[in-house]
């Protein structure tokens, strides 16, 4: 811009200043997408949790918006991260379990389900989107789609599955990932992501930050550990019992008695044979406390270069996780094992939320989420807006005025409506899960829910459980019987959106 050479210093220097706000106004808005792997919505101290401590999250939730009924479309990862990306439901990619799968046992009375092997070729994410309209575009941490994310949208990706969070972490981060020995794998991804920041202050840019923290291995950063183990020691003993026993909804109802002769013999085979599955009922496990509150530094860190770059009122935050709390271990153990041992394998409780990663019930697919827009959302406010992971890409273009794609996030809807505290009806949303979990011998199943009403459909004896979630959030009194209408409308919905969406299912095995 040309300005007449006689002008006053004084007001050539204000003119400059409003051509800078000018341009800084007209740019798109930049987006951090943090997505945290395995954390329950009650691992959060914004959402209820007394002994992991999350300061910079809960500071987030009181600039943005906090939603109380947010959902990932997969109680485990890849088919939620796929979801994120296309705006497509598991059933409709094809994608519905983790990649990698688990092997099938001969005790099954199912096949596995078919299913994808890497995020289907042709999808247009939502980072190739971005990438499209300019965005410089990063995938930090675990991307688990089996596919490069650099054939996807990204620009640059620095991703992988981790064995150590201390250096070395993976020979899929080495030459990648600077870091040296005693550094913390959630610290130097944090240490990537604000490098590409720095490094693209000048343009929009969508930043896919998917931290492996809180997965396992539940491997706490050592200063924050031994935080933790002065707060539990002071801590007085809670009431109750430290884990449950959940026996599979689909067979036969387990007696006490019954129940309590498992309890006497904890063998793999035995607890295998009876269908049930230890759950974690207690936030005191403190090698994953400190994951949590390393994972809360992380995000600290990211608004404080925002800031430092001009960056934080331009840029906007999602704060999320791909599924539950992992209450339930990876694979059985017995409650018997050394506490250490036991906090290896267990990582938190999502109490009152029922069950954990890999089921379907509410622990494992109700995740914490909150969105920072600033200057457009009202600060700390709350929506009970259902919400789940194929709404991003349409709220997202709507965010940055970008046009829709309604032929790709076919099954998402924009929640900008939420955000602005308008009222907003989202319509039912689906789970389907044709297979079965590492976290639960629970028969392959899906579910539905739609208003406060959620049913679950077990695939090997076609039991279903009915619930309330507004009068029963910990999903204990099954209303199928009582409300037989409900029940079958909901189920007939569940059914005709499997044919819909061409949803495959498990097969019988023969005898």
């Amino acid at each position: 811009m040309n300005f007449p050479k006689k002008l006053h210093p004084s007001l050539l220097s204000v003119l400059m200043c409003l051509v800078a706000v000018t341009a800084h106004a007209q740019r798109k808005p930049n987006v951090v997408f943090f997505l945290v792997d395995d954390l329950g919505q009650r691992d959060v101290g914004c959402y209820g949790s007394r002994f992991y401590e999350t300061p910079a999250i809960d500071q987030l939730a009181g600039e943005g918006v906090r939603f109380e009924n947010a959902y990932s479309t997969c109680h485990v990862c890849s088919p939620s991260r796929a979801s994120i990306l296309t705006g497509k439901y598991p059933a409709r990619l094809d994608l519905t379990d983790w990649l990698g799968g688990r092997p099938e046992r001969d005790y099954e009375k199912l096949h596995s389900a078919e299913r994808a092997r890497a995020l289907p070729e042709g999808e247009v994410t939502l980072a190739t989107t971005l990438q499209a309209h300019g965005y410089a575009t990063a995938n930090y941490g675990k991307a688990h789609l089996r596919r490069d994310p650099k054939s996807y949208g990204f620009d640059e990706a620095i991703t992988g599955w981790v064995r150590n969070f201390y250096y070395p972490f993976a020979p899929a981060y080495t030459g990648k990932l600077p870091a040296k020995a005693g550094d913390y794998f959630t610290d130097k991804l944090t240490d990537a992501a604000l490098d590409f920041i720095e490094r693209h202050h000048d343009r929009p840019f969508f930043v896919h930050l998917e931290h492996f923290a809180v997965h396992d291995p539940i491997q706490g950063r050592k200063d924050l550990v031994e935080k933790y183990r002065r707060k539990l020691a002071a801590t007085p003993p809670a009431d109750g019992p430290d884990y449950i026993l959940e026996p599979n909804p689909d067979g036969p109802a387990l007696s006490n008695q019954e129940l309590k002769a498992i309890e006497q013999d904890q063998t793999f085979d035995h607890t295998q044979d009876q269908r049930v599955w230890w759950v974690k009922q207690r936030q005191d496990n403190i090698e994953f406390a400190a994951m949590v509150e390393a994972v809360d530094e992380s995000l600290g860190r990211i608004r404080t270069k925002l800031k430092a770059l001009g960056l934080e009122e331009n840029t906007i935050v999602i704060f999320t996780s791909d599924n539950g709390g992992m209450a339930a271990s990876n694979q059985y153990c017995e409650i018997t094992k050394p506490r250490q041992a036991l906090d290896r394998r267990f990582s938190t409780s999502n109490l009152p939320l029922r069950g954990a990663k890999g089921w379907n019930y509410e622990g494992g697919i109700r995740v914490p989420l909150i969105v920072y827009w600033p200057g457009r959302t009202k600060a700390n406010q709350t929506s009970k807006a259902l919400v789940t992971g194929t709404d991003y890409y349409p709220t997202l273009l709507e965010m940055l005025d970008l046009p829709a794609l309604p032929n790709q996030h076919v099954d998402g809807q924009s929640f900008v409506p939420a955000l602005m505290g308008e009222a907003y009806r989202r319509g039912p949303i689906f789970w389907h899960f044709p297979h079965y979990s590492n976290h639960g011998y629970q028969s392959p199943n899906g579910a539905i829910r739609e208003g406060n009403y959620k049913l679950i459909e077990y695939f090997e004896n076609h039991s279903i459980q009915l619930f309330n979630l507004n009068q029963d959030l910990g999903e204990q009194r099954d209303l199928s019987l009582e409300q037989p209408a409900v029940a079958k409308r909901l189920l007939v919905r569940l059914q005709n959106w499997r044919k819909e969406v061409d949803a495959k299912m498990p097969a019988i095995k023969a005898r």
